[in-house]
């Protein structure tokens, strides 16, 4: 079984990597963006043919959310573009696509977890093209699992927790806002996730295609996360929490986006960890 890995250079990437010995069933191509640029369409047409992968896991994306804002071309080449690129080679090598989006692709204004029928409103241009992206693949193909996460983080790649870890190193005072509500998400259990999901559909004559939504269990505000992280780490620090007023940045961000695992986990049988038992393990 083929396994194609878009964007293997990104942090859910080599967090795929990391995992990939673990299934000796699937023969995993990891392409990074000079290995396979997915908004070229002929190009990628082409690599799906030479390849034909059983499964795609699309982990490339423009996710720079603030930079977004000023470079919204790139990122709708990225994420829009080359979403639909993917849809399409997939439809012609008949390949299952899992697409990787986002708690951005909502307006943060509830106040109870956001389930996969809840309706998107994004704010910025990161949330905005990966919505997009979300609706190409869905027109262009049908065999096809959206899962949507959310404050992302690992050992790899450029994540909040590393740059917690290294403006510690740095300071002696760390300022984080406490007024934005989530839950973060270990790659590595994402990544997992994503396996289950292919061995599901591998195994099953039933395909429930569609969205679905995968964090870690639990909420908290990223000054909650700060702290936890150095807890976690046994790091002597001064946070203090501040609203986002205090922390102006180009991109509008969710207010609250915790997502409802409900799905995920009744069709899948996946179990979840709480983010703070996960954390504690890396």
């Amino acid at each position: 079984m083929v396994v194609l890995v878009t964007g293997a250079s990104g942090q859910l990437g080599q967090s795929l990597q990391s995992i990939s010995e673990n299934y000796p069933e699937m023969d995993f191509i990891f392409a990074s963006s000079s290995d396979l640029d997915i908004t070229d369409t002929e190009k990628t047409i082409a690599f799906f043919r030479k390849t034909k992968p059983a499964y795609c896991i699309n982990t490339a994306a423009y996710t720079a959310v603030d930079k977004a804002e000023s470079e919204s071309e790139k990122a709708f080449q990225i994420n829009v573009k080359g979403s639909q690129n993917l849809a399409e080679a997939c439809a012609e090598t008949n390949t299952v696509l899992l697409h990787v989006s986002t708690d951005f692709v909502f307006d943060g204004e509830k106040t109870t977890p956001y389930t996969e029928e809840d309706i998107p409103n994004p704010k910025g241009v990161y949330g905005k093209t990966k919505l997009e992206g979300e609706q190409v693949i869905q027109a262009a193909w049908p065999k096809h699992y959206i899962v949507r996460t959310s404050w992302v983080y690992s050992e790899f790649g450029n994540n909040f927790m590393k740059t917690m870890l290294r403006l510690a190193s740095e300071r002696d005072t760390l300022n984080v806002v406490d007024d934005q509500i989530g839950t973060p998400t270990y790659a590595v259990d994402l990544a997992e996730a994503l396996v289950a999901i292919i061995r599901y559909d591998f195994q099953n004559d039933t395909k429930p295609y569609g969205v679905y939504n995968f964090s870690n269990e639990g909420v908290c505000s990223w000054y909650d996360f700060a702290k936890k992280i150095f807890e976690v780490n046994q790091i002597s620090i001064s946070v203090n929490p501040i609203p986002t007023t205090a922390y102006p940045t180009p991109a509008q961000r969710p207010k609250y986006s915790v997502l409802d695992k409900y799905k995920i986990k009744t069709t899948f049988g996946i179990t979840i960890n709480s983010w703070e038992k996960t954390l504690r393990h890396h």
